[in-house]
């Protein structure tokens, strides 16, 4: 009996030994199940956060990009990489097989990044280089317009300083009031006719040729003494009253001529002016005195 009895006890034991070796053995399992869980789940989170740095990534550089075709393309390629981080954000964290999927496109995305950013940076490098030649081409421009501009003003006033040196003068200037009968006269109610007798100086850079001289009588009242209103000649940009004029041919040296001036109205006693023009300039102008 007592035989029996410690069999039965033993037979207990060693089950009772089988159980506690299953628990531990079922609580290790599980305690290795619970692990696996918290490296998947946090393997997925990291995930989540890598797909979301290459989607900012992508933000990035659609900024800066200028070439309208690449950014089309980062445009796809971002909005690929959003639906595979909202495709991973509803996977369990327990389906590794998806899991791995989605590592794999991930490093594929990276993959078509690096190629873009090459892309990206050829483009930064070529548009630094054009602009570089650009502003080079402008300051070129810029110095060829100024060189253009200081020999315009040089032309400019090479052509004055020509100009001046071709302007005849006029010299030795003379009035001498005549009587009827045309011999000088100093009686003031007597005068018939004024004589001005005057020279055109030497000048051998003016155009020789025939001229014609323009005189301008200044009464003291600043009055234009005039035989005819139509009596007109061109000066700057404009045509002038003139006295009277006279057409001569010269040839560059010294020149004596005479002018005269009908007196058909009633003179005034004063200070009058002649003023003499050639070509469109006042080469002289001197005062006189009637009394």
């Amino acid at each position: 009996m007592n035989k029996k009895i410690y069999i039965l006890v033993a037979i207990i034991a060693v089950l009772l030994v089988g159980v506690a070796l299953l628990l531990v053995q079922n609580h290790r399992q599980q305690e290795n199940i619970n692990a696996m869980a918290e490296t998947m789940e946090f393997e997925k989170e990291q995930l989540e956060e890598e797909y979301e740095d290459l989607a900012l990534q992508y933000d990035g550089y659609q900024i800066n990009i200028q070439n309208d075709s690449l950014a089309d393309l980062l445009a796809q390629e971002k909005k690929r990489v959003q639906d595979l981080r909202e495709e991973l954000r509803i996977t369990k964290a327990t389906d590794a097989k998806k899991i791995n999927a989605l590592k794999k496109e991930l490093s594929t995305m990276r993959e078509i990044m690096v190629g873009y950013v090459h892309q990206i940076d050829s483009l930064d490098r070529q548009n630094k280089q054009l602009t570089l030649e650009n502003q080079q081409v402008r300051e070129q421009y810029q110095a060829m317009q100024e060189e253009n501009l200081s020999l315009s003003e040089e032309r400019t006033k090479l052509t004055e300083v020509v100009s001046r040196a071709s302007m005849m003068e006029i010299a030795d200037f003379s009035c001498t009031p005549l009587n009827k009968r045309d011999r000088k006269t100093s009686i003031f109610s007597q005068i018939q006719k004024l004589q001005f007798d005057f020279a055109v100086l030497k000048n051998i850079t003016t155009e020789p040729g025939i001229k014609t001289v323009y005189l301008r009588l200044l009464t003291p009242d600043g009055s234009v003494l005039q035989k005819n209103p139509n009596d007109l000649f061109p000066f700057e940009n404009g045509r002038v009253e003139y006295s009277v004029k006279k057409d001569f041919e010269y040839a560059g040296e010294k020149l004596p001529l005479v002018l005269y001036w009908p007196v058909e109205e009633t003179l005034q006693k004063g200070i009058y002016n002649a003023d003499f023009f050639i070509d469109g300039n006042l080469v002289g102008s001197f005062p006189f005195q009637l009394k």
